[in-house]
C-alpha cells in the first residue's frame, strides 16, 4: 500500500522561511522531495539574530530518501536558507536559470562547492525524480521565472502554487492569459497547496504595468533629484522604474548591494534588455539632480541600508537635499512600522518629499487577492485545498475561500505531516520541527540561542562586582561596574555608592564559603529592584588568592 505525504516544515502560519516537503511511500521505501529553502529576517524580541530558518532535522535523518530540492523562484523566503541547509543534505537541486544565477553567487559568497548538483529547468520542462513526475509552470510573480510545480505520484496530482498573481500585462514574465487559464484547467488536480499571503485582501492585486505607467506620471511631475526605493529582488519593479525614469529623461543610479546582486543577475539571464545601463553610485555627484533617479536599497527602514544612510547624510557618494522626493514603492512589513516611519520622518524634517503607497499608486503586491484565488480554483478545480505561504488569519481566510469554491480544505501549520489520497485527508501528526538562528556566524537552534538573555539585557542593564578574598578576609574595596544601568537615584546619589554600602554591610556579616557568591547576587539584585524598580543581571567575581 502506498501513500502521500505533505510535511510544511517553514512558512505555515507564518509568512517567510518557506520550506515544504512531500514524500512518497511504498513497499517499505520512502522517497521525499523539498520544494523552497528560504530564511525570515528576525524582528524585534530575538536580538543579534540576523535570520531565522526551518529547522531540516527531520529530512536530515531521512536525507538518503531526499531526491531533490526544487525552489520555485529567488526571494530569499524561499532561497535563502540553502548556504546553511543544503550543505548538510548534499541533494540535486532544481531551479531555473535567473534563480540558479542567483543561487550561485551565494554558494560562492560562501565558498560552498555544488559541483553537478544544480540542474537547470525551463518552464514547461518535465522531469522524473524517482516516483515523482515534475512540472514547471510559469506563473506572474515580482520576480522573473516563477515556477508553480506540479507533482504527480502514481497515485496523487499536486499543483504546489509557488508565490504568484494574475497579471495579464506583466513587466517582466510571462502573461496570465486565456492560453494559461487553459493550460491550468485542464491539468486534473487532486490536491492544490496555495499561496495564502493576500487571501484576506479583496478584490485583485493589480499589474505592474500599471505601477510603471503611474510611475511615468509622478516622475514627469517631479523637479529635484528622486530616490526610489523597493525590494532589490523585485526585478518587476526595478524595469517599471527604469522605464520610467528613461521616459522622463533620468539616468538611474543604484545603490545598494541587494540592487547590484539582483542586476547582475536579471543581466546575466537575458533581462534588462532595451533599459540604458546604469549609473555608478561613484559618478551620481555629475549628473544634474533634475536627470537623475536613485534606486536603493532600505525600504524597510533598515538602518545600515542606501536609503537609510542618505536619511543621515553618512552615504559616501549620495546625498539628499531639500526639496529632492523620495518615494517608497514597497509595502510595510508588519513589524518594520517603526524604523519605516522613523527613516520617513528624517527626511522630511530635512525638508525631503516622501511618497508612499498611502499617497500615490506606486505598489501592487506579487501575491493573489481574493478575487484571484477564487478564479484559480475554479480553474484548477482540486478536490482538495492546504493554505500555506500565510499567518493563521491568512491560512484560515483562504481555506473558507476554496471551501466557498466547493473544495475541501485542511488548514495545517508547520510540522504537521498529513497524508492525503484521492479519497482525501487521512490523517495529521506532529514531526520534529523547530527554527535555526543564524546568530553572526553561527548556527543554532531557537531553544540553544540565548537571545531571550539579550532582550532582558537591553531592558535591565549589567552589574558586576569584582572582590578579592585571601585567607577569609577581603583584601580591597570591591570593584562595581554597570552597563545600561542608571547613573543616579532620583535623589541624585550614585548608584555605584549604594551598591557599595550594601556590599559592605553584607561582607561584615557574611562568612566566606562557598555561598557567599549567591548571597551578594541575591543581595545586591533586591537592592537595585528596591532602588530602580528592576532588576539587573548581576555577576559577582570572587579572586581568591
Amino acid at each position: 500500500m502506498s501513500k502521500n505525504y505533505f510535511l510544511p516544515l517553514g512558512g505555515t502560519g507564518e509568512i517567510g522561511m518557506n520550506l515544504n516537503l512531500y514524500g512518497y511511500a511504498h513497499e517499505n521505501n520512502e522517497e521525499w522531495i523539498m520544494i523552497d529553502c528560504g530564511v525570515t529576517f528576525s524582528q524585534s524580541g530575538a536580538p543579534g539574530i540576523d535570520l531565522q530558518m526551518a529547522d531540516p532535522n527531520f529530512i536530515a535523518k531521512k536525507k538518503k530518501n531526499l531526491l531533490g530540492i526544487i525552489l520555485t523562484h529567488a526571494h530569499e523566503d524561499h532561497i535563502g536558507a540553502m548556504p546553511f541547509i543544503w550543505p548538510h543534505l548534499q541533494c540535486p537541486i532544481y531551479t531555473t536559470k535567473f534563480t540558479a544565477s542567483l543561487l550561485e553567487e551565494k554558494f560562492n559568497e560562501y565558498k560552498i562547492s555544488f559541483d553537478e548538483k544544480l540542474i537547470i529547468i525551463d518552464d514547461q520542462e518535465e522531469l522524473q525524480i524517482g516516483s515523482f513526475n515534475i512540472k514547471a509552470i510559469g506563473l506572474s510573480h515580482s520576480i522573473p521565472e516563477m515556477n508553480a510545480i506540479v507533482i504527480e505520484t502514481p497515485n496523487l496530482k499536486i499543483f504546489h502554487s509557488g508565490d504568484w498573481k494574475i497579471d495579464d500585462d506583466p513587466v517582466v514574465g510571462g502573461k496570465f492569459d486565456k492560453n494559461k487559464a487553459s493550460e491550468l484547467s485542464n491539468l486534473n488536480i487532486d490536491l492544490l497547496v496555495c499561496d495564502s499571503t493576500n487571501s484576506i485582501v479583496p478584490g485583485r492585486s493589480g499589474s505592474e504595468s500599471e505601477v510603471r505607467d503611474s510611475l511615468i506620471e509622478i516622475i514627469s511631475g517631479i523637479e529635484g533629484r528622486i530616490f526610489i526605493s523597493t525590494f532589490a529582488s523585485n526585478v518587476a519593479r526595478l524595469t517599471s522604474v527604469a522605464e520610467a525614469a528613461a521616459i522622463n529623461d533620468r539616468q538611474v543610479v543604484l545603490s545598494g548591494m541587494g540592487m547590484h546582486k539582483i542586476s547582475r543577475a536579471a543581466k546575466k539571464s537575458g533581462y534588462f534588455k532595451g533599459i540604458p545601463d546604469f549609473v555608478d553610485e561613484e559618478d551620481a555627484g555629475y549628473l544634474p539632480a533634475d536627470k537623475t533617479l536613485i534606486l536603493c536599497t532600505g525600504s524597510q527602514g533598515e538602518y545600515r541600508a542606501a536609503l537609510s544612510k542618505i536619511a543621515r547624510d553618512e552615504h559616501r557618494n549620495l546625498y539628499a537635499d531639500e526639496g529632492d522626493t523620495v518615494i517608497f514603492s514597497s509595502k510595510m512589513i508588519p513589524g518594520n512600522e517603526y524604523g519605516i516611519l522613523r527613516l520617513q520622518n528624517t527626511f522630511a524634517k530635512r525638508g525631503i518629499n516622501v511618497i508612499t503607497e498611502k499617497d500615490s499608486f506606486v505598489h501592487v503586491s506579487g501575491h493573489p487577492c481574493e478575487d484571484e484565488l477564487i478564479e484559480m480554483f475554479n480553474l484548477l478545480k482540486p478536490k482538495y485545498m492546504i493554505p500555506v505561504h500565510g499567518e493563521h488569519r491568512h491560512l484560515r481566510e483562504n481555506a473558507n475561500i476554496a471551501s466557498q469554491c466547493g473544495i475541501q480544505a485542511k488548514v495545517i501549520e508547520n510540522g504537521e505531516l498529513i497524508t492525503i489520497s484521492k479519497e482525501g485527508f487521512e490523517g495529521v501528526k506532529n514531526v520534529e520541527n523547530g527554527r535555526i538562528y543564524k546568530d553572526g556566524n553561527i548556527l543554532v537552534h531557537d531553544f540553544e540561542s540565548n537571545s531571550t538573555e539579550r532582550s532582558k539585557l537591553s531592558f535591565s542593564g549589567v552589574l558586576t562586582v569584582s572582590i578579592q578574598i585571601n585567607n577569609n578576609k577581603v583584601q580591597k574595596k570591591p570593584i562595581v561596574s554597570t552597563i545600561g544601568i542608571p547613573e543616579f537615584d532620583e535623589k541624585g546619589i550614585r548608584l555605584v555608592d549604594l551598591v557599595q554600602e550594601r556590599l559592605s554591610q553584607i561582607l561584615k556579616s557574611s562568612k566566606v564559603d562557598e555561598k557567599l557568591e549567591n548571597r551578594i547576587k541575591n543581595a545586591i539584585t533586591k537592592e537595585i529592584n528596591y532602588i530602580w524598580g528592576k532588576k539587573p543581571f548581576v555577576e559577582v567575581i570572587i579572586h581568591y588568592n
